[in-house]
This record gives C-alpha cells, structure tokens and sequence, in this order.
C-alpha cells in the first residue's frame, strides 16, 4: 500500500471533510451566477459537443500547445449529464478536488508529514480569487496541468524517497508511471513542463549519484522505460507532429502565439520581471483579482502580507532538513524558480494573466501548512494565521463576486470584459428575426454558437479592439466559416467598440446597404442588411 493510500485511508473522513467543502465552496460562487460564460470555455464546449459526434480534435481549436483532454473530460460530463455549461464548471471542480487530495499525498512524500498535507488541503478550500477563477472556468486544460502536475511530482518524489530501490525493478512502474504522466502533461498543456523539467533534473542527478549501485544495465533499462511512458503519454502530440507537421507545434509550446513584443531582449526580460513581481506576486497572494488592479479586502491586506513574511521565514529553516525531505523542499522551490524563469525570459512574459502563476498554490500551501508549527507562537495564533489566510481569500472572492459586472472573469482586457448576462436575450431575439449566420468578434461568436445549439453562426471576422486590430487566429473552427460565407442573409454584432460601430455603419452608407439595428445590454446588432455584406467590402481594419 502506497504512502497516499495510507493517507487517504486513515483520514478518510477528514478528507472527504475537506474536499467537500471545497466543492461546497465551489458551488456557491456559480449558484450566484459570479463566472461569464466566455469565448475559450465556450470553444472547449464546442468541442466536446463536435466529439461526441464523432470528431477527433488533438489540439484545442485553433492553436497547437494545448491539447483536447480536458475537451475530451467535458464530454465524458455532457454524455452523462447533458450539454450544459454548468457540468464544464464541475469537471474542473472535480479536478480541483484531485489537486487537493494529491496535495495531502505531496505534504507527506516531501515534507515527511501528513499533517502538512492536510492543514495544506484546507488552506487550498478557499484559495487566492485567481485559483478560484481559473479552477472554476475552463480555458482549456489549467486544471488538467495543475493535477497531472502534482501527480508527476508525487511519482517522482516516492521514487526519490526509495533511494536504495531506485534501480530495483520493483521502482521501475515508479519511472513508467512519472514519464507517462510528464508526456500527457506535455500534450495536455505546456505548462506541465515546469513541473517536469525540475523533477527530471532530480531524477537525473539521482540516478548518477546511484549509477554504482544501480548498474549500467539496470540505468539503460530505466532511461528506456522513462523514454516509453513519455512516448506512450504523449502520444496524440507525436502523431498530429508526423502528420502536420512538428515546426509549429514546437513555436506553439515555447510561445508563438504570445510573441508580439519588438523590443530588445533585454528590455522584453527587464519588463517581464516587473510584470511577474508586481502584477504576478499581487496575483499570486489574492491582494488583487487578475482581470484588475484594485486592492482586495483593504482592512486585512497589511495582516496578510505580514503573515506570508512570517511563513517565508519559517519555511526556510526546513532547508536544513536531512535527506530525502530536503530532496522535497527543492523540488517544490524548483517548480517556482522554473515557473518564474519561463516567465521572465520567454514570450509568456508578456501576458500577465493570473493562469501562468496557478502553479503557486500547491508549493506556498505546502510552505504555509510547514512553517505553522516553526512559528514560536501557541496553537491559537497558528489557528488564527490560518482564519486570516482562508478569511482574506473568501472575502477578495466575495468581493469579486459582487463587481458584476464583470464577475469572476477570465478577460483583464476591458474591451473583453462583455456583460454575458444578456446572452439569452441577445439570442431569443437573433432566431426571432431570423438572423442565424454572420459575423462577430471572439468572444460573442463561440458561446452564442453553444448555448443556440449551433443554430446561429456568426463567425469571429470583426475586431475586438478599439484600434481595429485583428488576427485570422481568432477563427478558430473553419466549419463555420463555409456556413456564413454561403449564406444569403448575415447580420452583425459588435461589442464595446465605438470605432468598429462607426466603421461599420460607414462601409453600409458607401455601399447604399439599408439596415436596422439594436442594442440588447453590451451587444450591438445589426440586421436586416438589404444584402449580405461581407467583411472584406467595409475596411474595418489590418490582419497581421
């Protein structure tokens, strides 16, 4: 019996406890209607829709470094309970449930302690608004990352903790199990690496410094087990690889599709540090919502980061640990340092978005359910460091949940930021006038396409942005564009966008095409066009 079987077994009820009342948490925030239903979410519902017709998508649509597993999960949910968006959000809230189960398996595999695990898991109950949020909404493949992640780290630290079985082939499913796991990540989203990359490198320096007692053989036959779990997990990047091609699969996971910034080098990493310290580290520790910069919970705020430096101070004396449990503390600093380093240096600096900095959560909870009993007070004060920590997270999210507009949003873009709450009108209306096919920006052509059951497309042609930028990569699932581009009756719908409604109404006027129009909320719609009128004619604006 494993170390998290034990675990899991002789806390039964403390966990169940735990993870219920997080998922009690959960269920609170989305029956007050707090999280919009937005364009990526809606792209993942589309696809598990598109599967369970028989399609096969590798890769989220559209873009080639995150793949379809967590499409492929929501599927599994709408074929067991209907196509609705609610069952996406409890997909994620039940892998949020796995993140915090394997967090009580990681406390006791790298800190020797079950009670870390466990006072971690509740700390993880009611986490930073921007863990909430992005384990709460679904862009594609974040709660998959942070789970496999943990996984992967498990697998690896059990096989650092049996140092003197690292060559013995009962460890080697230990190997298998880590490479599998470090392949589907790899697939599933390329935010796994971080995870991978400091936990090979420990394996690796594991491995050398036992080579003598493992034997050469024993070392190949692990590296050929390490290279078949990896093969074997991430199999569908390698198969869409021989078959599209591997050249942008490669760009996609090191950051092309991020990659817009034209200054020096030097200056993109000098801004990205700025960005990772100022907006991650206020991210990363709930002082503010990633969609903004106002300050969460004021009153308690200079409390909270007085507690962290306490923790951070208490945290580093277990570096002094013996052995394996330092073996722990590493690997979970290395996670961070990994993190930061692909902030700070690649292309993904650039986007300052709370997803990038999730992988925070496990290791500061870890770090915090460590430094409690390093802390030279009594039992009340370490109870009540643990109110304030859980207290300030619930009252940022509370917070965050009554600015709705815009709610718990995934878009920090104000542009972005449209009031999905008159999704429905804005629908009933469009199959009252008869006005299915036509044209919109991103985040209105993919939710009204799933929540009308496909009945009304309108693809994604028109720009979002106040300056008329625009990018073809916003038309993610071509499909659609043939149905629009055949028909002989389009409407259009913009929001938020003065410019874009101006530019519009000009192009009509140049092309003596007669219109109405209405507003229903922060959509804008225009229809019963005397002639359908596509995009190409109005020059609305450039295509990079």
């Amino acid at each position: 019996m494993n170390v998290l079987t034990k675990v899991l077994s002789s806390t039964k009820w403390t966990v169940l406890g735990i993870v219920g009342a997080a998922l009690a948490w959960k269920a609170l925030l989305l029956a007050l209607g707090s999280v919009p239903f937005n364009s990526d979410e809606a792209v993942v519902a589309l696809m598990a829709r598109h599967i369970l017709q028989g399609e096969r998508p590798i890769f989220f649509y559209g873009q080639a470094y995150m793949g379809s597993l967590d499409a492929l999960l929501v599927a599994a949910g709408f074929w067991l309970f209907g196509q609705q968006v609610w069952v996406i959000r409890w997909v994620q809230a039940l892998l949020y449930a796995g993140l915090i189960i394997t967090t009580i398996g990681l406390g006791q595999e790298a800190y020797g302690s079950k009670r870390v695990g466990i006072l971690a898991a509740i700390l993880m109950v009611v986490p930073p608004v921007n863990v909430t949020l992005y384990t709460t909404a679904s862009l594609g493949g974040y709660g998959e990352a942070l789970l496999l992640g943990n996984l992967g780290l498990y697998f690896a630290l059990r096989i650092a903790n049996q140092t003197r079985e690292i060559g013995a082939l009962a460890a080697w499913p230990k190997w298998l199990g880590w490479a599998f796991l470090a392949g589907l990540g790899m697939w599933a989203n390329g935010l796994t690496l971080i995870y991978t990359v400091p936990a090979g490198l420990m394996l690796l320096l594991m491995l050398f410094k036992q080579q003598k007692l493992v034997g050469a053989a024993r070392c190949w036959g692990i590296v050929g087990a390490v290279a078949a779990g990896f093969l074997i997990g991430s199999a569908p990047w390698w198969w869409y690889a021989l078959t599209q091609g591997s050249g942008g699969l490669v760009a996609e996971l090191l950051g092309s599709a991020v990659a817009v910034e034209q200054d020096p080098w030097l200056v993109r990493t000098g801004n990205h540090m700025l960005s990772f310290v100022l907006l991650g580290g206020t991210v990363i520790l709930g002082l503010r919502p990633p969609w903004g910069v106002q300050w969460l919970g004021l009153p308690l705020l200079p409390f909270v980061l007085m507690a962290w430096g306490a923790i951070l101070v208490a945290s580093s004396r277990g570096f002094s640990q013996p052995g394996a449990l330092r073996w722990g503390r590493w690997l979970m600093n290395g996670v961070l340092l990994t993190l930061a380093a692909g902030f700070v240096f690649t292309s993904f600096g650039v986007d300052p978005s709370g997803r990038y900095f999730l992988p925070f959560v496990v290791p500061m909870s870890l770090a915090a359910a460590d430094a409690l009993p390093r802390l030279a007070v009594r039992l009340r004060w370490q109870v009540a460091l643990m109110v304030l920590l859980l207290g300030y997270s619930a009252w940022g999210t509370l917070e965050s949940v009554l600015r709705n507009p815009p709610g718990l949003t995934t878009q920090f873009n104000a542009v972005t930021q449209v009031d999905t709450r008159y999704q429905t009108q804005l629908i009933d209306f469009l199959k009252s006038e008869g006005e299915t096919r036509g044209y919109s920006n991103y985040w209105v052509a993919y939710p009204t396409a799933f929540l009308s059951a496909e009945t009304l497309i309108f693809i994604p042609s028109l720009p979002y942005h106040p300056d008329l930028r625009y990018t073809a990569r916003d038309n993610r699932y071509l499909p659609y564009v043939e149905l629009v581009t055949s028909a002989q009756r389009v409407a259009y719908i913009t929001t938020l966008n003065a410019n874009l409604d101006a530019r519009l109404e000009q192009g009509f006027r140049r092309l003596s095409v007669e219109w109405q129009e209405t507003r229903i909320g922060d959509y804008h719609v225009y229809y019963r066009l005397s002639r359908p009128v596509r995009p190409e004619e109005l020059d609305l604006g450039s295509q990079p």
